[in-house]
Parts: structure tokens; sequence; C-alpha cells
């Protein structure tokens, strides 16, 4: 059975270091990521070496894309304060005079 694939010839697990370069960071800070349960790793021989497969390193960095995408958006909310038209007057909308509480 041959465990590598057409992504750099790397197999199914993956080293700290393999982790590192693929993530652009040093070893140090892919062990901590491991050690905190960040990102999900197993420990394989008498040494016990961490691996991290290869489908948990991507779904982390999906998880990460998600993550920054959702902080922009929340610091991106420079709308907060715009009140929200109301449907249902004449004109087809109103502003809003009693705005929601939670804003």
């Amino acid at each position: 059975m041959d465990d590598t694939d057409s992504s750099g010839g790397l197999g199914r697990f993956l080293t700290l270091a393999d982790v590192a370069d693929v993530l652009n960071i040093s070893s140090r800070s892919a062990y901590a990521l491991v050690r905190s349960g960040e990102l999900p790793a197993i420990k394989v021989g008498g040494h016990g070496h961490w691996r991290i497969e290869r489908s948990v390193l991507e779904s982390f960095i999906e998880a990460k894309y998600e993550e920054a995408r959702r902080s922009g958006l929340w610091r991106g909310s420079e709308f907060t304060d715009v009140v929200e038209p109301t449907f249902g007057a004449v004109g087809g909308f109103s502003e809003d005079t009693n705005p929601r509480p939670d804003r």
C-alpha cells in the first residue's frame, strides 16, 4: 500500500516538522498547538513521536479561515448603529423610531 499522495509526497500522517512547514511556523509553535489540544494529534512509536493526520490539519486550516472570516465580520460591522427600516408604512417602509433594545 502506498501511503503517499499527490501533495508533495507526504503521507497520511505528518510530523510536527511537516506541520510547521505547511503552516509556516516554528516546530515549537506546532508542538504548542498539539499540546494545547487545538490541533489533535496522536503519539506513535517507542519514543512517543507526535503525528497529525493530514485531513485533521486541513480541517484545522479551514476552521482558522472561518474564524478569521467571522472575526473580520465582527470587527467590520461598522453599521451596527444604523437604524433599520420597518415595513408597512405608506411609502413601503419607514425608519424605525423605536429601535430594538439590543442595539
